[in-house]
């Protein structure tokens, strides 16, 4: 299974009129965080393939379209900000914002951010009685804490994620948030049994579906 992932800025690549000749063999986009709708719709057109999104601290919204109505998301796209999905046999979760710097949307204390994932665990635990695992991918805007963060408030990321790894051990933790201006930037690190992937820009990754199957 071939995933695209996207997050924080629009690449060339991706909204080109070439998208199907790059991108015509992946099986679902994973969106994590701050890009416009209009690039997340356009990908959805032109790859006619699932789009699971979460929000980022600078989200758009209420974005009017070009007959007047007002859009609150992107169309076509699925948010999953706290729920779980299963996409062909891959289980996906969602986490959306940053840590809390001001009072706007889509920030979170770290406080706020444990609590959203303890009212998860029943959803995450029903998946490993039924399939023998938790979850395979979490999508999420800002990294957990010490991987691929920064140190100013903004920027860091939760402690939380890094109990999630922990206890329910996904493949992927996939985030944006931190943008990467050099091309030796780090945006893969091994935690535990996570792959924790910074995927600012885009990334294609792949999940031999065949170990999909029961694992402990």
């Amino acid at each position: 299974m071939k995933i695209l992932t996207l997050s924080d800025v629009a690449s060339e690549l991706v909204y080109s009129p070439r998208i199907a000749e790059r991108f015509g063999d992946i099986d679902v986009v994973l969106s994590c965080g701050d890009l416009p709708f209009d690039y997340l719709e356009y990908v959805v057109t032109m790859l006619g393939k699932k789009l699971y999104y979460v929000y980022g601290n600078h989200a758009q919204h209420n974005v009017m379209a070009m007959d007047g109505s007002i859009r609150t998301g992107p169309q076509g796209c699925v948010n999953i900000h706290h729920k779980t999905v299963s996409h062909s046999g891959l289980l996906i979760a969602g986490l959306e914002g940053s840590m809390r710097y001001n009072e706007r949307e889509h920030q979170y204390t770290e406080r706020q951010m444990r609590h959203l994932v303890r009212t998860m665990a029943p959803r995450l635990w029903r998946n490993a009685w039924r399939y023998g695992r938790a979850l395979d991918v979490l999508i999420t805007h800002a990294p957990p804490r010490g991987i691929h963060d920064a140190q100013d408030l903004a920027h860091q990321g939760f402690r939380t994620f890094l109990s999630f790894m922990d206890r329910y051990k996904p493949r992927y933790l996939i985030h944006g948030h931190t943008h990467l201006y050099r091309r030796d930037s780090e945006r893969k690190t091994r935690y535990g049994d996570t792959t924790v992937v910074n995927t600012y820009g885009y990334q294609v990754l792949e999940i031999d579906e065949t170990t999909l199957g029961r694992r402990r």
